[in-house]
């Protein structure tokens, strides 16, 4: 595999809140506990550190915050913030209170190599319960320039400061909780990551809004979200701050801070910056519009020499949900599937629903679908006609646990042995046994003829039961099991079929299936089509083509994202550490190249069947892709030198 040594530097940008400890109008001692956590995200080579709304000065001062010297005072403060910043590849947003002609501002400085980038001022002012805002300060949305310390900075609200190559647009607190968010102006501009300075107070059940705010802005802005709110700390006259941090990324909490935390005061998070462009470039309803913004150029150099973000094995059934959150999510791809060919028997009319039940885990869950499928549209289980097919290599563990699971499911069950058809084809052929590919395809696409003419006989649909994984890899007989009326499997990846096998399985109008689907979970995967002497199984598929949890883990990166090998294996040797080395990866990765461009003519012709992630793979929906294209396309890396 040619691939570049992969940088996280160029995909990550590595960002931080931080919670000073609020001393109101106390301006010397704010400075000097910002300056602290500033050079604590220097030294982790943080690009850009957003602190709260006011933290110069403290949000709760009241009327004091027209004083003259309090006002020059916080000036002077964050001059001083500028100076520490000059030798670093570090940014922060920090916010004051600063008088612009005649009028005042509540504002967040964007201050880098140590200067004053740029001043953004906040454009909604709440003024109602708790809060009068507009008591002291002015909304500003135009755009201007402000002299401080003799230079002339953008001033306003439509600023995006260039960060490390990355657009970030700043608001303030209440501009994230109205209905035109000046957010969305920002993104539309290219902004990537919007940054908010806040001081919003703690209630009863706020925190929980305000995540899920934080999150959902993220994820409808295709962009990374970035909350950094005041410590509890701040004045308790009236109200009780928290110091609730988040960081959002396109529709997910990458951190969190939770209120009132009193230790670690740094909340760090990379994000993913090349995922948020690639889904801008995918989504073609986003699209720039034209507003007048102003770029300021920062020469911050991203630095992180690593990725300190958390890389799951799986992202088809997220390890960090619940128990609960998990048997949703799972009863929810089940409905999806049970609907979807519910929805396809109403139509065709067909009477009978034709399946090849080989004992293996595909099938199983193709049977439990078609089950759900009959119950809703009222019909017994007996119209579902389960067939296994036994041939020379199949094993008395899989063909027994098929007929098991058929009689439990109360379903119709036949059993046809192939191997006198195949032995027929094999004689035909000329074939001397040879267990080659040959010997192999024949029984596969004898099984598939036999589905297609006792459908034909009964009035009946041929189930399918392929999954992901398989149609990724081309891990199917083209014109064998590659073929079938409708399939409910085709956008399930194979790590996924086994919890949904489990799942299924634990329901309680399927009880009577539960030992056998424990005893299917647990037997190896094969296809089963060749037999070594003396061995009960001599096929074990994942020995063959490599791992199904690293073959999804690339599946998902590809598809999902379309990241460089260099990054997709550099991810996933954090991901299986200590269970699979990064020349294992590599080989493995190398191959799913391989298979992946040399198998899409199978795909292009795949049947219809139900979407049920932001995943699949078929020509008419997600995957468009030309049949003789080579692997290069992914694998050599073009240098311009």
């Amino acid at each position: 595999m040619n691939a570049t040594q992969f940088d996280p530097a160029a995909s990550f940008f590595r960002i931080a809140t931080a919670t000073p400890e609020a001393a109101i109008g106390d301006v010397r001692t704010n400075v000097a506990r910002i300056s602290t956590l500033f050079s604590q995200a220097a030294q982790q080579h943080i690009s850009l550190v957003v602190f709260p709304e006011l933290s110069i000065t403290g949000y709760s001062l009241g009327d004091v915050v027209r004083q003259q010297t309090l006002l020059a005072s916080a000036q002077a403060g964050l001059l001083s913030l500028a100076a520490i910043t000059k030798n670093t590849q570090t940014a922060m947003v920090v916010g004051l209170p600063l008088a612009h002609k005649g009028r005042l501002y509540n504002c967040a400085a964007i201050v880098a190599k140590g200067e004053v980038q740029a001043i953004v001022t906040k454009t909604n002012l709440p003024n109602y319960g708790e809060f009068y805002e507009q008591r002291w300060y002015q909304s500003f949305t135009g755009t201007d320039t402000h002299i401080i310390a003799g230079k002339t900075v953008p001033f306003g609200q439509h600023i995006l400061a260039d960060i490390g190559g990355v657009l970030v647009g700043t608001e303030i607190c209440e501009d994230m909780w109205v209905a035109d968010q000046p957010s969305k102006h920002l993104t539309a501009a290219g902004a990537e990551i919007i940054v908010n300075p806040s001081a919003s107070p703690e209630l009863v059940g706020k925190s929980a809004y305000r995540k899920e705010l934080v999150r959902m802005t993220s994820a409808v802005q295709r962009a990374a979200y970035v909350y950094a709110g005041a410590d509890w700390t701040e004045s308790t006259t009236d109200i009780v701050m928290s110091g609730h941090a988040i960081i959002a990324e396109n529709g997910s909490v990458l951190a969190e801070r939770t209120p009132f935390t009193t230790d670690e005061r740094l909340l760090v998070a990379d994000i993913d910056i090349e995922h948020l462009r690639h889904d801008r470039l995918q989504d073609t309803t986003y699209a720039e519009k034209s507003t007048t913004t102003t770029i300021v150029e920062t020469s911050i150099k991203r630095t992180q020499p690593d990725c300190i973000r958390r890389v799951p094995t799986s992202y088809f059934l997220p390890a960090y949900e619940t128990s609960a959150e998990r048997t949703a999510r799972l009863e929810r791809i089940f409905a999806i599937q049970a609907h979807g060919f519910a929805a396809r028997l109403k139509a065709v009319g067909s009477q009978t629903i034709v399946l090849g039940l080989s004992g293996g885990l595909d099938s199983t869950l193709a049977l439990l679908v078609a089950r759900r499928a009959v119950a809703i549209l009222g019909k017994q289980p007996s119209a579902i006609h389960a067939i296994t097919m036994p041939g020379p290599a199949s094993s008395n563990r899989t063909q027994s646990n098929a007929v098991k699971l058929a009689n439990a499911l109360g379903v119709t069950s036949l059993t046809i042995p192939i191997g006198d058809v195949a032995a027929a084809e094999r004689a035909a052929l000329k074939h001397d046994g040879t267990q080659d590919i040959t010997y192999e395809n024949i029984q596969a696409r004898a099984r598939t003829a036999i589905l297609f003419n006792y459908a034909n006989s009964n009035k009946g649909i041929v189930l399918g039961t392929g999954d992901l994984s398989e149609l990724a890899l081309g891990w199917c007989t083209f014109g064998g099991d590659h073929l079938n009326h409708y399939n409910v499997n085709g956008s399930i990846p194979k790590t996924l079929i086994r919890d949904l096998v489990t799942y299924a399985g634990s329901l309680p109008d399927l009880q009577p299936a539960e030992a056998v689907i424990a005893d299917i979970v647990a037997t190896p995967i094969s296809p089963e089509l060749t037999k070594q002497k003396g061995k009960a199984l001599s096929q074990e598929t994942e020995s063959l083509i490599g791992p199904y949890v690293l073959h999804d883990f690339f599946i998902f990166h590809v598809l999902r994202y379309g990241d460089a090998p260099a990054k997709i294996s550099y991810l996933a040797t954090k991901a299986f550490t200590g269970t699979y080395s990064k020349k294992e990866i590599e080989k493995w990765l190398s191959l799913f190249y391989e298979r992946f461009a040399s198998n899409q003519f199978k795909r292009s012709v795949m049947p219809d069947g139900p979407k049920v992630g932001s995943i699949a793979l078929s020509p008419r929906g997600d995957w468009r892709m030309p049949s003789d294209m080579h692997s290069a396309v992914w694998t050599d890396v073009f240098a311009v030198q």
